[in-house]
């Protein structure tokens, strides 16, 4: 495991401005609810704006709709938009994994039906992964599907998958045998299927992104199967790089974090001193810059061909520490209880924060299961 240093060239710097100045227009804010990163709101006005920019399905091949660009242009992208709490739900699953996973293990025409869609910021996917009685033992999972003449017939239930309401579409990963591992396949499911049942899950701070989404006898075409039969195990395992490494893993609290920075010592006498409040600022600003150094060394090396599953593992594992560490050391600032309803949009903020930070490290695999695969990918360099 190694993250190689690296720094943003001219043009990715100009991109950057360029993001910059276009959320300067199209964010005023006041004018949108900022979200806690990835969790931000649903717009599908907004995700068409980014796509019609470009700045959607950026990695994905020009052929097919996409930008043609690189992961690091995106993250370039990701990051303008995380620092805004950008509407950015509607898009989000479909542009970080949805598409680039269609595009590396889709057919020809799976890729002409979705790849431009996505980049257009038109199409919504979720992902089915997660099962009521799996926990964190993906490979468990108990939906299945069943040949059928003309395709596949699926049942069974996923839970948490995030988005499902306003999805168009869901990949699944559903059993098609019993081996453990190699019994597992991947299939592009309509969201409006016949026989599809998705119960929205209400979360403790009124939240309900998160759904169970329920199959019984669901008729899947068979040009929907993704990648081989069977395969499922080892798609599903380098889509997860793509959503473990990336700045949403330490970007969920900047919004809340830039006007904490900017509230210090403005607000009047909180008990810590200036030099006290200073020097946590600092520790948070550096610790927050190496996150951001380590996703993009993980960025470049998707550029190069590589699959940073351990490296993506690792910044997951830390960052959303991180994130959970940031959030209780503005709650210990905070004069008295942050309240859900504020008429203060930054005090409602910190109380959403504070309700469902928990959940950060356990979305994407749990800090557990990240530091298994850490483990197994530092004993064999060791060999």
């Amino acid at each position: 495991m190694r993250l190689v240093p690296t720094q943003l060239s001219e043009a990715e710097l100009g991109l950057r401005a360029d993001v910059r100045a276009f959320l300067d227009e199209r964010l005023v804010p006041g004018t949108y609810r900022v979200g806690l990163g990835l969790a931000g709101d649903s717009d599908p006005a907004f995700s068409r704006d980014l796509g019609a920019r470009g700045w959607l399905g950026m990695s994905l091949p020009v052929e097919y709709g996409g930008g043609g660009r690189s992961a690091v242009e995106r993250l370039i992208v990701v990051e303008e938009l995380l620092a805004r709490g950008a509407p950015v739900g509607y898009h989000w699953i479909a542009d970080r994994q949805s598409g680039p996973n269609i595009a590396a293990f889709g057919t020809e025409a799976q890729k002409s039906e979705f790849l431009p869609g996505i980049a257009r910021g038109e199409l919504s996917f979720a992902i089915g992964m997660s099962e009521p009685d799996s926990g964190s033992d993906l490979a468990s999972v108990r939906s299945r599907a069943e040949r059928v003449d003309g395709g596949w017939l699926v049942n069974g239930t996923k839970i948490w998958t995030t988005g499902a309401t306003h999805a168009t579409h869901i990949i699944a990963l559903l059993r098609t045998s019993p081996d453990r591992h190699e019994g597992l396949t991947q299939f592009i499911i309509d969201a409006g299927s016949p026989g599809i049942t998705i119960s929205p899950i209400e979360f403790i701070d009124g939240s309900a992104d998160f759904c169970e989404v329920s199959f019984v006898d669901v008729f899947v075409p068979a040009d929907r199967l993704l990648g081989a039969e069977g395969r499922g195990w080892s798609q599903n395992t380098a889509e997860l790089a793509l959503e473990r490494g990336g700045v949403d893993r330490w970007m969920s609290v900047m919004p809340l974090l830039e006007d904490w920075a900017r509230r210090l010592g403005v607000d009047g006498d909180d008990g810590h001193s200036a030099f006290a409040q200073q020097e946590m600022l600092g520790s948070i600003v550096a610790r927050a810059w190496s996150f951001r150094q380590m996703a993009l060394s993980i960025a470049r090396m998707v550029d190069h061909g590589q699959s940073p599953v351990a490296e993506a593992a690792l910044v997951k594992e830390m960052a959303t520490r991180f994130e959970q560490e940031c959030v209780a050391r503005m709650a210990a600032h905070f004069p008295g209880m942050p309240r859900l309803h504020s008429e203060d949009a930054r005090e409602a903020l910190l109380a959403e924060a504070i309700l469902v930070s928990p959940s950060w490290t356990i979305r994407g695999g749990t800090n557990e299961i990240l530091r298994s695969i850490i483990g197994k990918d530092l004993k064999n360099d060791r060999g």
